[in-house]
């Protein structure tokens, strides 16, 4: 029996990408360790090396099929909320792991039509929560914005993803400031 057909196998692997999720879901990628996910999947670590040798092909599975963490709840005001969020971003892109997990997936998108459609639906997911909080602080007049919806997201997650992942330097609380400050007028 070859050990991919093997259901016992199958079983920890769906165990382990269950405790994954859930690690990314509650905590961030960074929780998304070999040793945590053992843990929480109830197996050996060496088990979960043996399916995933490398921590970003560990965190690209687990984020294949999860709920993305970020950007979820708005609550007023929503720029505060949002500053935290994006920080949360950046110190999760901070990690080298979460980092080469990103690049990874986006440079495999290029060729693979399966994590196109991964990274599609996790980009369509964090600018929908994106798009509706700011819809929500111009509703109740907390905003005055006059950005483009579509170019709202790029303008406050590509300086982050630039700053951590291409430039492997921190994101200072001045520069989310600015991000946050860059989409309009606030008020409060």
């Amino acid at each position: 029996m070859s050990y991919s057909s093997d259901p016992r196998a199958e079983r920890s692997r769906e165990a382990m990408l269950v405790a994954a999720r859930q690690l990314l879901a509650g905590e961030g990628p960074g929780a998304v360790t070999h040793r945590r996910v053992a843990q929480r999947a109830g197996v050996g670590r060496a088990t979960v090396y043996r399916h995933w040798p490398q921590p970003d092909q560990l965190l690209l599975d687990a984020m294949g099929g999860a709920d993305l963490p970020l950007f979820k709840s708005p609550e007023a005001p929503i720029r505060p909320w949002l500053r935290r969020e994006l920080r949360r971003m950046a110190d999760e892109l901070a990690i080298p792991a979460v980092a080469a997990a990103a690049l990874t997936l986006a440079q495999s998108a290029l060729w693979d039509a399966e994590i196109a459609h991964r990274q599609d639906e996790s980009v369509k997911t964090i600018a929908e929560r994106i798009h509706a909080a700011v819809r929500s602080a111009v509703t109740s007049g907390e905003l005055a914005s006059d950005v483009e919806p579509a170019d709202l997201t790029a303008m406050l997650i590509g300086p982050i993803v630039y700053r951590t992942a291409m430039q492997r330097d921190a994101v200072s609380g001045d520069l989310v400031d600015r991000l946050v400050d860059s989409i309009g007028t606030w008020r409060v």
